[in-house]
């Protein structure tokens, strides 16, 4: 590979232990898929992929289903040994990996403990939410002081879709990463601007996986209906709170993606990411290989750019907010 130097941060990490307790609570099949698709991750195995596609430095965080499956003492103690196990790595591979910390949501009062804990004393570099926590949205108002903590600490969040209620219907049964993964990303980015939430917290520093997904698709419609229901003009547009989010270039790119991603998203908001070790070892080879086809008109060194925007992101303030920009 001829890429250097990059940050990844959309790279996953599982633990025995964790599976086991994710089979148990009923995900033998992840979010559909076979249940040897499993990735049984070592920190060898990742830096050999890593060293093979030339990443730097991954930031490592739970992928779903998450750690609550059903019990909130239960999610808490498997949530606080994920953690510890994932800032065991780090500590060991301070260069190579950062950590994205796992929340026990939807117990807000757990997650605030493990927020508080995993940046207070873990040293985590931000957290991990999914698009939706036992069906709860993230605009949820059950959710706001869990969104007004990570505000306050300006938190690097990484956004990762899973399953949502009525997945068998929606899905006709096909595994929901092949296509309702990138719908549910939309249902909570949207419902977070619509619901004002995006505006209200908008110290969080939000990365949008998949390179967007069909986001920038949806952007003009759902203005559009935001003006026939009658909200006065003047406040930021669907299109203005989505260029404040960054957004990782997990997934299949192609140029019709890319050109789409532009519509919405400035290049200092583009994130590489790899999806390893749930995207296989030779599958993400293949995909960087696929960056460089698909981004070789609008960006031809993605690579430097990717990671220009990486450092800044984990390294400065975020913008201020501004005042005109709020909604009710």
């Amino acid at each position: 590979m001829s890429t250097q130097g990059l940050v990844d941060f959309h790279a996953h990490f599982t633990t025995a232990r964790y599976i086991e307790a994710a089979k148990a609570g009923g995900h033998v099949q992840p979010d559909g898929m076979p249940e040897d698709y499993w990735p049984r991750w070592t920190a060898d195995e990742h830096l050999a992929f890593m060293d093979e596609a030339g990443i730097a430095k991954a930031m490592l965080s739970l992928s779903s289903p998450g750690t609550h499956f059903g019990d909130d003492r239960a999610a808490r103690s498997l949530t606080r040994e994920i953690n510890e196990f994932c800032a065991e790595e780090v500590r060991g591979h301070p260069d190579r990996f950062g950590q994205f910390a796992t929340l026990p949501l939807p117990d807000v009062d757990g997650a605030l403990a493990e927020i508080a804990y995993s940046f207070d004393e873990l040293g985590a570099d931000g957290v991990a939410l999914l698009s939706n926590h036992a069906g709860i949205r993230l605009a949820d108002e059950r959710f706001t002081p869990l969104l007004a903590e990570l505000d306050r600490r300006a938190a690097v969040v990484l956004l990762h879709p899973t399953s949502c209620a009525g997945h068998e219907e929606l899905s006709s049964g096909r595994p929901r990463p092949m296509i309702e993964f990138l719908f549910e990303t939309a249902r909570t980015v949207i419902d977070l601007i619509l619901s004002g939430a995006a505006t209200r917290f908008s110290r969080i520093r939000l990365i949008v996986p998949h390179l967007g997904g069909v986001l920038p698709l949806l952007t003009e419609r759902v203005e559009a209906f935001r003006t026939i229901s009658g909200e006065a003009a003047g406040r930021a547009t669907v299109a203005d709170i989505l260029g404040r989010f960054y957004y990782d270039l997990a997934g299949m790119p192609s140029k019709q993606q890319i050109a789409a991603l532009a519509g919405i998203a400035r290049p200092e908001r583009l994130l590489y990411g790899s999806d390893y070790a749930w995207t296989q070892r030779d599958l993400a080879l293949r995909l960087l290989t696929t960056l460089d086809s698909a981004l070789a008109d609008a960006h031809r060194d993605w690579q430097s750019l990717t990671t220009r925007n990486a450092e800044l992101l984990l390294s400065r303030e975020p913008e201020r907010r501004c005042d005109t920009d709020v909604t009710s």
